[in-house]
């Protein structure tokens, strides 16, 4: 038990010191040069890396991140127990440090930048694209999706606006400050996190799969990834409703769920925790709050989209026809003549998914009662979508690692690692094949990993889950004698 989870925190930190090593060598496949003086923050060392090092060390990273999460799970089932808080501590230092190292895995963060700089400059960025200001050093900088207006939200933008404000005509200083703001919003969840959960057993719970998850800080804070923007005030709306909640309480529960949608828009899918509790009442009191539950949010988002101009949704409809190259639904989309069926599998998408949210209502624990029904109910929505959706990134899985750590012990944990850990090794790197040179030897990677290993992978994880939720109406590994004696564990 305890070789367990020694092991298995050895592998935690050895998955995070490969991410860090990866973003400190400086630009690689995995890191593009964000130029600028070098003595401006974000810093990283100039060794102009190999390819075979640095997935070298990623695949290293997720592997032993894997592992090392995996054996933990095992060891907390067994009945091991560490205090929470250290490993708090070292997940939030790890954040700082891949804060002040210039983003890892994909090109986005400079999407971001140049986003936020045509906001900041008068320029409408929802119908403006990098190439129409090819002269501006940061509109101009972003290396993929050149010709694509913005498909983020009016605050995420507002965000963006207000670090290209602050960075200037530096792209370096503008993806810098956007880090920082993503890290203090991976920290404010943290803290939200770890106050929720009470016992020890609970808090080292959160520290696991959210503070010191490894594969959330280098998809999240190393890839600067503005889905953390919209977690943090997800899991605050289930923080901030209650049962017994006043309709104060539940105005500014919706509140934050209308700033996570203003943000990216499955995150209005947390609403449906509180709504659902709600809904299942049947009460004139249990109604009111729901009107406030949906006054708060629409007013928000409403708010938000109005002023945000009129072309704010354009990319969002373009979007949702996309089907990435790592999800099941790709091999569909191929069978069918690319891009020619893709109503049918958005349908598919929508109907699968909901199949799978009834399941995952019956199988996630219920152990906290009806008091914490509407934190279940909105991670079975969150975990059905990020399953199902057919375009899937390895950084979305954050939204299900945020809420999965509201809730006691359960196998889905496994599931969403096995999940994250596929989508991770899918994009080695998450950068266009068209952008970077990689070595003859390593074209596998985008031509068989990504668009066949993976999707069939996905799709047997998917089938386990279903097999997992069908077997059993809670399927905890933290139940019965063994769970009760742990209930008082240091924390």
């Amino acid at each position: 038990m305890t070789r367990l989870g020694t092991g298995g925190l050895w592998g935690v930190g050895a998955g995070i010191a490969c991410f860090l090593g990866t973003a400190l060598l400086g630009p690689s496949v995995f890191e593009p040069d964000l130029g600028g003086g070098r003595g401006r923050p974000p810093y990283s060392l100039t060794v102009h890396p190999s390819p075979y090092l640095v997935i070298g060390l990623v695949v290293a990273g997720v592997v032993a991140s894997t592992a090392g999460l995996a054996l933990c799970f095992a060891a907390v089932r067994k009945g091991w127990r560490v205090r929470a808080l250290p490993l708090v501590v070292a997940g939030l230092l790890a954040a700082v440090a891949f804060m002040c190292m210039p983003p890892v895995g994909s090109t986005d963060h400079l999407n971001y930048a140049s986003y936020g700089r045509m906001a900041a400059t008068g320029h409408d960025p929802y119908a403006t694209r990098a190439v129409d200001l090819p002269k501006d050093p940061v509109a101009g900088a972003p290396e993929e999706w050149r010709t694509t207006p913005s498909v983020y939200g009016p605050i995420a933008t507002g965000e963006q606006a207000f670090a290209a404000w602050l960075g200037g005509g530096s792209v370096r200083l503008t993806v810098f400050v956007l880090s920082v703001v993503n890290t203090l919003a991976f920290a404010a969840t943290a803290l939200i996190l770890y106050r929720m959960s009470g016992t020890g057993e609970r808090r080292l719970r959160t520290a696991l799969l959210w503070t010191c998850n490894p594969l959330v800080l280098f998809h999240l804070i190393g890839g600067a990834h503005n889905d953390v923007l919209a977690i943090a005030p997800m899991v605050a709306a289930l923080a901030v409703f209650g049962r017994r909640a006043g309709w104060v309480r539940t105005l500014a529960a919706g509140a934050l769920a209308g700033i996570g949608t203003a943000i990216k828009l499955p995150a209005v899918l947390v609403a449906g925790g509180p709504a659902w509790t709600l809904l299942r009442r049947h009460d004139r009191r249990s109604l009111g709050r729901l009107v406030a539950l949906a006054a708060g949010a629409a007013a928000v988002t409403a708010v938000s989209y109005l002023l945000a101009g009129p072309h704010v949704l354009d990319q969002v409809r373009e979007a949702s026809n996309m089907v990435s190259f790592a999800t099941p639904w790709h091999l569909l989309d191929e069978s069918l003549g690319r891009g020619s069926r893709r109503g049918v599998i958005k349908m598919g998408a929508l109907l699968l998914g909901l199949v799978l949210f009834l399941l995952l209502v019956r199988a996630l624990p219920k152990e906290d009662g009806p008091e914490a029904e509407h934190r279940r109910v909105a991670a079975a929505l969150v975990l059905g979508w990020l399953l199902v959706a057919p375009y899937a990134l390895p950084w979305y899985d954050g939204f299900g690692w945020a809420l999965l750590a509201l809730l006691p012990w359960t196998r889905i944990d496994w599931i969403l690692l096995a999940h994250t850990a596929a989508l991770s090794l899918a994009y080695l790197p998450a950068r266009a094949p068209t952008r970077i040179r990689l070595p003859d030897d390593l074209e596998w990677l985008f031509t068989v990993v990504r668009p066949t290993v993976i999707p069939w992978t996905l799709l047997a994880i998917l089938t386990a889950l279903v097999a997992a939720c069908l077997r059993s109406a809670d399927p905890s590994p933290a139940t019965g004698p063994r769970r009760r004696a742990s209930a008082g564990s240091p924390g």
